[in-house]
């Protein structure tokens, strides 16, 4: 048991450093700091496991693999084992409600279905036979899109609003992102279902976590367990504090304080990003729209030094046409069928 808590823990500290290497790598004001923790590693760390370190990063990050699809996977089957085998069964003595336990199940079978539409399906490649068709779905707005600009890798022309792929190494329409736990870009043809995947993601972690600490609170409440005593090492007659109480559940309950302490850092940063993401739907932006908007926000920075010359061309999101029209443009994007069919 306690072996399995320590791989529980450090398997978390893991996942955590990965997710804080992937907002580091797609940040722009972090990438200094990252590149400064790097040198400070270097100096540390033998050539060997920095050339190694190097290799592994650039295999999980930089190209196309399954890595992250199967530990999100395997995090998600010990979350639900241990939801299953153990609080599952306490609620039901506890004459929970049958409904209420069944939550989670139900946003598992939906997000699961939502993670492998966005893993499978076509983001919204551009190709020589359907070029034309993405040239005419966006208004080029001549400072982040200009027109008549080919693609150095693809020697394509590049519609408004898309990008290249370095992972994938090519061009997307409407690109948001790369995401790593799909293996696949984000792009104007399966942001539906990742919006969605995220959406039941967050939603199953937070129920998780509401279903087992009712059921803590339940317990401790029909115990009485916090009008409890103890004596400490010298000697000295305490009443049960909040401390204590923790200590002690997780001394009786080991893996589902630590599931519940897991599932409610996973619920805030989850829930973080689905607002951000929620933002940008609701704005008719992207992931790669907003940060390159970013930094023309920091060129009229007063305090960013820059030529007198220079006039920095301000850009505008020139796609945004109301909630409603921003939300249907989503789940109901431009030529889809048209598109595959002329991939095909």
């Amino acid at each position: 048991m306690d072996f399995l808590i320590l791989f529980l823990f450090y398997l978390a500290l893991v996942v955590m450093g990965l997710v804080l290497i992937c907002v580091c790598s797609k940040t722009h004001s972090l990438k200094g700091l990252a590149r400064g923790g790097a040198q400070i590693f270097s100096c540390v760390i033998p050539e060997c496991l920095q050339r190694a370190m190097h290799r592994s990063l650039h295999y999980l990050f930089h190209t196309r693999n399954h890595t992250f699809i199967v530990l999100h996977l395997v995090l998600q089957g010990m979350v639900y084992t241990e939801y299953t085998w153990e609080v599952f069964g306490y609620c039901q003595e506890l004459e929970f409600s049958l409904y209420y336990l069944l939550l989670p199940y139900l946003l598992l079978v939906v997000n699961l279905f939502s993670f492998t539409l966005t893993c499978v399906t076509n983001p919204g490649i551009i190709t020589k036979a359907n070029e034309l068709l993405f040239l005419h779905v966006y208004e080029f707005d001549e400072v982040m899109f200009p027109k008549n600009v080919r693609c150095s890798t693809c020697a394509l022309r590049k519609p408004a609003r898309s990008k290249h792929c370095s992972v994938c190494n090519w061009c997307v329409h409407r690109f948001d992102h790369h995401c790593v736990w799909v293996n696949n870009c984000i792009g104007a043809w399966n942001i539906r279902y990742f919006l969605i995947y995220l959406l039941t993601l967050t939603a199953s972690a937070a129920t998780v976590a509401i279903v087992s600490t009712t059921f803590l609170i339940h317990l401790v409440v029909m115990s009485d367990l916090y009008q409890e005593t103890y004596v400490d090492d010298l000697g000295h007659l305490h009443v049960m504090d909040t401390v204590f109480l923790i200590q002690y559940l997780f001394l009786t309950f080991p893996r589902i304080v630590f599931m519940l302490g897991f599932v409610v850092v996973l619920s805030f940063l989850l829930g973080g990003y689905l607002c951000f993401a929620l933002y940008l739907a609701a704005t008719n932006q992207t992931t790669n729209e907003w940060y390159r908007g970013d930094w023309a926000w920091c060129l009229r920075c007063p305090l960013v030094a820059r030529p007198p010359s220079a006039e920095p061309q301000v850009h505008r999101n020139i796609h945004s046409h109301g909630l409603w029209s921003n939300l249907q443009e989503i789940f109901l994007p431009a030529f889809p069928c048209h598109g595959r069919k002329k991939q095909e």
